[in-house]
């Protein structure tokens, strides 16, 4: 089968495209003929290297973190899913290769894809959304009538975090660049800040909520708007030595991950606030509630360009850049 892989960390330049082996189902794995792909920061973290330390994947690797396509087999034990169903799906972070003709998929982290969406779209959802709905509804707790902050509002998870919080009842707050300000108020963003030329904390209020895609400094200013009680969490840079304890991260990766945000906890406990990092998980029954939202028109995908299997590379860098209004997408041949 076709793929994009990489037989070593490095730049755009170890990206390969070309045959590799076509994975066989396990007893509860579908497996999925990929029809679209989306890319995201964890794939150009993944080649360079970056997650390593918390993945010790195997070389050589296909890259791709989420899918959609139709399902072609199943292994023996799978009872939800049938060959020609059609899916979608984050695919768990210790087997990934959705840059695929073909790509493996847990029964369990697989949902079926949202009616009314072609491949393209539903492909662009599952990192993304699950992302934000975690860390909305189990890290923020957000509910009705409260205050959210979202940083990088016009991004892949900012934009799904914006329409997940408003369908939660919650006021929207975001930063974005002047040019994408009219689709964080389409999205249902109420104050929408443009982080060139201004500063969010003298827009915004106090805030319940903070959702930091951003890291640095706009992750400590946004103490500063958090109401007593409140939270955030990131998604941004270092995991926290906790994500190292659930991936079964060495020792010393668990320290220095401690150590990366010592300052970021004590400003925290001086606030009277909560602070966590996501790295999110697979999860196809979040999934299945998504796919309801997508349906009752609650949420829309965001998607910005479509590129073919062999230029994943141009789209990886396309990403790097930090330069995307929502999302970028790989379609199979």
């Amino acid at each position: 089968m076709l793929a994009a892989y990489i037989e070593r960390y490095g730049n755009n330049g170890v990206v390969r495209v070309g045959d590799r082996p076509q994975p066989q189902p396990g007893p509860r794995d579908l497996l999925v003929k990929v029809r679209a792909a989306s890319v995201n920061p964890v794939d150009v973290f993944t080649r360079n290297g970056r997650m390593r330390p918390l993945l010790p994947y195997p070389l050589p690797l296909t890259l791709g973190s989420d899918l959609s396509g139709e399902v072609v087999a199943v292994g023996p034990e799978v009872t939800a899913f049938r060959a020609g169903d059609e899916v979608y799906a984050r695919l768990h972070e210790r087997r990934i290769g959705a840059f695929a003709e073909y790509a493996l998929v847990r029964e369990a982290d697989a949902a079926p894809k949202p009616a009314g969406l072609n491949h393209v779209e539903a492909a662009s959802i599952p990192l993304v959304a699950l992302t934000a709905w975690q860390a909305l509804t189990e890290h923020g707790r957000v509910r009705q009538g409260q205050h959210v902050l979202v940083h990088a509002g016009s991004g892949g998870v900012g934009s799904m975090a914006i329409q997940l919080a408003r369908h939660l009842g919650a006021r929207v707050s975001t930063t974005v660049s002047a040019r994408n300000a009219e689709l964080a108020r389409d999205l249902g963003a109420e104050t929408v800040v443009d982080y060139r030329t201004e500063r969010f904390e003298e827009r915004v209020g106090e805030v319940d909520f903070v959702l930091d895609t951003v890291g640095g400094g706009v992750r400590r200013r946004s103490f500063g708007v958090l109401r007593r009680g409140g939270a955030m969490t990131t998604i941004f840079g270092t995991p926290t030595a906790q994500v190292g304890r659930d991936l079964n991260a060495a020792v010393p990766v668990r320290m220095a991950m401690g150590l990366a945000h010592a300052g970021n906890f004590a400003l925290a406990r001086r606030r009277g606030v909560g602070f966590s990092y996501l790295f999110v998980r697979a999860d196809g029954a979040q999934l299945r509630e998504l796919a309801g939202l997508v349906e009752k028109g609650a949420v829309r995908p965001v998607v910005e360009q479509v590129f073919p299997l062999e230029r994943v590379p141009e789209a990886l860098a396309v990403s790097e850049s930090g330069r995307v209004t929502g999302k970028l997408v790989i379609e199979m041949p």
